[in-house]
């Protein structure tokens, strides 16, 4: 298998890029990649500083690059609101929407400002609202995509569509690998209900793998018996970010991605290796289970697909 690198990025001058979570680790990866290739790129962060400190950063390797940031805190949903009017008052269309940022938060549950829990309101819940107030402006694009981030800590979780909030068996590993369960299954929808409706959007998945981020380790030491005595040891078997945000920028920008198609790493239980065509978890990839969380986030959300 030939493997794809970000070297094989199409040009991607003239498109327009949303990257959530786009300050560090993969989204950071991402939204350098594709200033890089060319595209303008907006960062969307929860926290302005550390977005303009990692644009800084970007801009000292490509001085060319068209990006900026703008605040987004996907933990309330009157902030996903004003950025996205913010978006669509700016941009007539937007080509490609990156879902990437994701929250682990050990310890006691928590909850969003909407009441959510935590792991599934920020990284379920507000793309979902996100995605449907900026589906106006992609469709306006030639060939716009929607990526959502799934991990593969999504294999072997159960979502509770009665208790989505995990409040009859909260763990805080378990609400994030439900939460990217979830992530999964809403990707996969989309793309049926873009279908069904003849939209040219592309709703497509990918997950990194394990690499070196700040998620990785702490979302698998249960998997894997791991001692945070030998965090630090086990980091090196991790792919480096770069390689982690690869099968994102492949779902994001290759030619030939199809619509409700799954990628990740292709080597030992999809870990690391060469990007490639994979299959979900069966749960994910359940209409009947897309359809249910699909009303269960409108309702949630308030937020209602065109």
């Amino acid at each position: 298998m030939t493997e794809w690198t970000e070297r094989d990025m199409p040009d991607q001058s003239g498109r327009v890029a949303v990257v959530t979570g786009a300050n560090s680790g993969l989204g950071l990866v991402t939204a350098t990649e594709l200033a890089r290739g060319g595209a303008h790129v907006v960062m969307a962060v929860r926290d302005s500083a550390a977005g303009e400190r990692a644009a800084k950063d970007i801009r000292r390797t490509s001085p060319d690059a068209e990006i900026h940031v703008r605040q987004l805190d996907l933990a309330s949903l009157r902030s996903v609101r004003a950025f996205a009017k913010g978006m669509n008052d700016d941009f007539p269309a937007i080509d490609l929407l990156v879902n990437n940022a994701g929250v682990l938060h050990l310890g006691p549950a928590r909850t969003t400002d909407d009441g959510f829990e935590t792991h599934f309101g920020v990284n379920m819940l507000g793309h979902f609202a996100l995605t449907g107030l900026l589906l106006g402006a992609l469709g306006r694009a030639e060939g716009a995509r929607v990526v959502s981030i799934s991990s593969t800590a999504h294999r072997g979780a159960r979502l509770d569509l009665d208790d989505l909030m995990s409040r009859k068996n909260f763990g805080p590993r378990r609400a994030y690998a439900r939460s990217k369960l979830a992530c999964t299954v809403y990707g996969l929808e989309l793309h049926r209900r873009l279908e069904t409706a003849g939209s040219p959007v592309l709703s497509v998945v990918a997950h990194p793998g394990i690499c070196r981020t700040n998620l990785s380790p702490r979302a698998f030491e249960d998997q894997w018996a791991i001692s945070r005595a030998v965090d630090r040891a086990t980091q090196r078997a991790f792919a480096p970010v770069q390689e982690g945000a690869r099968s994102q920028l492949h779902a994001a920008t290759a030619p030939g991605v199809r619509g409700g198609q799954f990628y990740g790493p292709s080597g030992f239980k999809e870990l690391r290796g060469p990007v490639a065509p994979t299959e979900p978890d069966p749960r994910a990839a359940d209409p009947e289970c897309g359809k249910r969380l699909w009303a269960a986030a409108e309702e949630l959300t308030g937020i209602s697909y065109p």
